[in-house]
């Protein structure tokens, strides 16, 4: 663990996952909207992350109420011992095989046992897991009772990146300096770390879900030719896939299972999320929503820029990652051009994070001959794109309460969405009788419906009575029901409650 900043105990020590402060976006911006909101507390972020090399460094100007941050790399050969002989304990692998076989079999009772740190720090060490004599018995012995029809090489790789993190986890929650609440935006690693100092310091541990974790990373491991994208932190090496991939699966169902039983809150940002928490085995007593919300008075600053026409302009604000699905946005770019020659499509948002799938958007433009009508601009202050753009787009597979959207409606733009996390209840109104009398602030398709896409940007751009209705309701449903003042509040009685019982 890297100590990177220790001015003082916190009081919330938040988890990230991936996210903040190395990566701008989604949950990042969240994490620093929350901590700049409340000045009058002090805040720490225990970061983990795949690789040192996945990242360009720190992203945004740290707050000066964040007094701790900690970097973790779970998957940095640097991070483990070096390879000595060692006979190992035969009890304590009892454990570990107990382990791999709820994996195998899809029972949660043995994940449970994660939470025991004797398990994990004394019973069995680190270094025993990865070079003793027991660990390759171990290994040797679920492989002929399970491994049959994978080569063994596969299943060693495969069972080792799966629990090597485990142990990495629990040694960072014996490093991590004193805090008062824990709080988790994440199940996952995040959410197992968070779990662990909530048994063993004995502290309060909120868990909010902005994205439901298990299905993400489901869809991430559907959608993978091969388990090799580090910063999914899933698997180095050709496998084969359906074993495989059901284990990893298993993995992070019970891993949520374990999140949700230490957790004190389960926060979901809308009902439809709620309801998902409890069919992963969420204790719905536990549940509650608090919606994103925005600056609207610092966007309304960007809807005063914007120009008397509508800029045949639509923008995909988010990071270039599959689960964006930038390629069906690209698709849809070309039916419009189709329609509207004049028109273009920016996507807007860091490309670095996945290499590869940029390099096929890319070609993907090139090959459709968009190359002068989708255009990637790379990170960008979000008040400077929206007066330049005629729609927000987003084409997700998976998504929790999208940031871009509400930005979007700040800032007087409607917005073109899929089908997925809150966007319905955003575009169409859905809190309240209220806020459904609203009417709709944009149009909502099902997943990769390209042609629905592009329908619905050529309608929304050539309709300018149409257009303006959806600009009205969107501002009016971001200034009623998801404005940063509501939101902050929410968290500043969430916090107040819980930090009370460390008086």
């Amino acid at each position: 663990m890297e100590l990177i900043l220790n001015k003082d105990k916190p009081q919330v020590l938040l988890v990230a996952e991936g996210t903040y402060p190395y990566i701008r976006g989604g949950v990042s911006t969240w994490i620093d909207d929350l901590i700049r909101g409340m000045e009058e507390i002090k805040f720490g972020v225990v970061f983990l992350g795949s690789r040192r090399e996945d990242y360009e460094g720190i992203r945004y100007k740290l707050p000066e109420n964040l007094v701790y941050l900690s970097a973790s790399y779970l998957f940095e050969e640097k991070e483990k011992p070096k390879p000595h002989y060692i006979e190992g304990d035969e009890k304590a692998f009892t454990i570990v095989e107990k382990l791999h076989r709820s994996l195998k079999d899809d029972k949660s009772e043995a994940i449970t046992e994660l939470i025991d740190e004797s398990f994990l720090i004394n019973e069995v060490k680190y270094e025993d897991f990865l070079y003793s004599k027991r660990a390759w018995e171990h290994i040797v012995n679920m492989y002929s009772r399970y491994g049959a029809t994978e080569p063994f090489i596969n299943y060693f790789w495969n069972v080792r990146n799966l629990h090597t993190p485990l142990w990495l986890v629990a040694q960072i929650a014996k490093e991590v300096g004193d805090f008062d609440l824990v709080h988790s935006p994440s199940t996952g690693y995040a959410g197992f770390l968070s779990a662990l100092l909530k048994r063993f310091r004995k502290k309060p541990f909120i868990l909010t879900e902005h994205g439901i974790y298990t299905r993400e990373r489901k869809i991430d491991l559907m959608n993978a030719d091969w388990l090799s994208d580090e910063k999914l932190l899933i698997y180095k090496g050709s496998v084969e896939l359906s074993a495989t991939k059901r284990v990893w699966t298993r993995f992070f169902i019970h891993l949520g299972k374990v999140t949700y039983a230490e957790a004190d809150i389960i926060i979901s940002l809308f009902n439809g999320a709620r309801e998902i928490q409890i069919s992963y085995g969420a204790d719905p007593e536990k549940c509650i929503v608090i919606p994103n919300g925005v600056n609207v008075n610092k966007l309304l600053e960007a809807y005063k820029r914007r120009p008397p026409h509508i800029p045949k302009v639509v923008a995909l604000i988010g990071r270039v990652v599959p689960i964006k699905d930038i390629k069906t946005f690209i698709k849809a770019m070309k039916l419009l051009v189709e329609k509207i020659p004049e028109a273009e499509g920016w996507v807007v948002g860091p490309t670095d994070e996945d290499p590869e799938y940029y390099a096929e958007c890319l070609y993907l433009v090139k090959v459709l001959g968009l190359e002068e009508k989708v255009k990637f601009l790379g990170f960008q202050k979000v008040e400077d794109i929206l007066p330049k753009v005629g729609l927000l787009t987003l084409t997700s597979i998976s998504e929790g309460m999208p940031y871009t959207v509400l930005e979007g409606f700040a800032g007087g733009v409607p917005c073109v969405a899929t089908d997925v996390g809150s966007c319905r209840q955003l575009i169409y109104g859905g809190l309240n009788e209220e806020d459904i009398k609203l009417g709709k602030a944009g149009e909502v398709v099902s997943v990769k419906d390209t042609n629905g896409l592009a329908e619905s940007y050529a309608k929304l751009l050539t309709d300018e009575s149409l257009w303006k209705s959806c600009q009205k309701t969107a501002l009016e449903r971001v200034k009623r029901f998801y404005s940063r003042e509501a939101f902050l509040e929410n968290y500043r009685k969430l916090y107040s409650r819980f930090l009370s019982w460390q008086a």
